[in-house]
């Protein structure tokens, strides 16, 4: 049942970009360590850029591959899960990482694939 769509995806991208440099401050985030927020903010600005250059409906300049972009989210994901444990993030910091991280890989794995031809 995978349905999201390389299009669906790109839509996707930007605001999600937007939110991993401005969620941090509208939930308060760092208060078990200051990371929390920097993290997201470095994070979210890779992810706009990513977008701008990767080949899909609303890359820029569409130098990175498609493939290669899916690659660097599931990756985001990974980290976004494991960071909490390596930075001793703790309650709201924590749980902002882990739900995002999830949700990134629910939304790569329900990828369509490309029908290739």
């Amino acid at each position: 049942m995978r349905f999201i769509t390389k299009k669906i995806h790109a839509f996707l991208d930007y605001p999600v970009a937007i939110a991993l440099m401005v969620l941090p401050f509208l939930l308060g985030l760092g208060g078990s360590n200051p990371l929390a927020i920097q993290t997201s903010v470095a994070v979210g600005a890779v992810a706009f850029i990513l977008t701008l250059l990767t080949d899909h409906q609303l890359g820029a300049l569409k130098v990175i591959p498609y493939k290669f972009h899916l690659i660097a989210d599931f990756l985001v994901a990974v980290l976004f899960i494991i960071v909490p444990f390596v930075l001793s993030f703790e309650g709201l910091d924590a749980l902002y990482y882990w739900v995002i991280g999830a949700t990134v890989l629910v939304v790569v794995g329900l990828h369509k694939p490309e029908i290739e031809g």
